[in-house]
């Protein structure tokens, strides 16, 4: 269980790193799927087109969801976006910059998937069999048939056990066509996946430096605070826990002091895990602690001193000094409330 504990406290430690890591495990676990995966196109001309467009595009949208739902900057986002604004404002910069780069990395995955799809061409000779230019590859003079009859026979181009239209154009050169134009588009989207990275990594902080250190660094900030609000209620559930088991023994088992002399010791150790409930011993002040920090968050100024009333904070007096670190604002709200 230690070594478990301390792999997960290193991922909490190095989420950027932790979620890079697994954009890049579904990178290649796209890549696996589509390899593994049994493509059967219909080889019907009304089917054709949406079964071939529909592999191309479907699994790409799944996993730009499932990199959403496997980043936990989601529900943070969700909350700093819909939070009551109260003592502090939101900066849409802010949130702008936590969508972009979780975006950027839910992206990773459907990028390769197209790209692997279309390097392939198994999809795209699937949706455009009936699109073959046979003015160009094939032979249209007295074959008398159709367009309905010449594009089912095209459909089944996929489908090298049952095609029939060879006196038409030759299996071999229609799909070698096919599959050129869709390894073209294949490496142009990922010529203009690499720009597009390496524009929004590069050039964008080099013209809004400024605008975009301050996005970054208040990121990171709301990103702390969760997680040490999360970890100061743990702390505080823990021995408030503690207390009460501990209280409810010594109420049930009143003459427990005489046959057990350590029992002084334990009322020591409750002692100390009371310094650590900060003033907040009941339910009640506590589910009202939790309502505040969600409608009423202190304010970023550590140096004013505020007292909370009905509403949520008033402001006393403001003194200049250096900004501390998040975790002793929260520690300061606990004992405030």
């Amino acid at each position: 269980m230690d070594k478990f504990r301390m792999i997960f406290q290193f991922l909490q430690s190095n989420q950027e790193s932790f979620m890079n890591g697994i954009c890049g495990i579904m990178a290649l676990a796209s890549a696996h799927m589509y390899s593994a995966f049994d493509f059967n196109c219909p080889c019907l001309p009304s089917y054709n087109m949406s079964y071939g467009m529909g592999i191309l595009i479907v699994p790409p949208i799944v996993l730009f969801l499932l990199g959403f739902v496997m980043n936990n900057n989601v529900s943070m986002l969700a909350e700093e976006w819909k939070r009551p604004t109260g003592m502090r404002q939101k900066d849409p910069a802010v949130l702008r910059y936590m969508f972009a780069s979780m975006t950027q990395r839910a992206l990773i995955a459907p990028a390769v998937w197209i790209s692997v799809t279309l390097l392939d061409g198994k999809c795209f000779i699937c949706a455009f069999s009936t699109m073959v230019p046979l003015e160009k590859l094939g032979n249209t003079t007295d074959i008398g048939l159709s367009d309905k009859e010449l594009k089912k026979i095209l459909a089944r181009l996929p489908c090298k056990e049952i095609y029939e239209g060879h006196e038409i154009v030759a299996r071999e050169v229609a799909t070698r066509y096919l599959r050129c134009i869709s390894q073209a588009l294949g490496w142009t989207f990922v010529l203009l996946m690499t720009m597009v990275a390496f524009l929004a990594r590069s050039i964008r902080p080099c013209f809004t430096q400024a605008a975009f250190l301050k996005s970054k660094y208040w990121s990171h900030y709301i990103d702390i605070e969760r997680k040490l609000f999360d970890e100061t209620c743990t702390e505080h559930a823990k021995s408030f826990a503690k207390v009460c088991i501990q209280q409810f023994f010594e109420t049930m088992n009143k003459d427990m002091k005489l046959a057990h002399p350590h029992l002084q010791e334990t009322k020591t150790s409750e002692n100390e895990e009371e310094d650590k409930l900060l003033g907040i011993t009941d339910q009640g002040t506590m589910n009202k602690l939790l309502q505040h920090w969600h409608i009423c968050k202190p304010p970023l100024n550590l140096n004013q001193e505020v007292h909370q009333n009905g509403n949520g904070y008033i402001k006393e007096h403001n003194e200049l000094n250096n900004l501390t670190l998040p975790k002793k604002e929260i520690i300061t709200y606990y004992s405030k409330v």
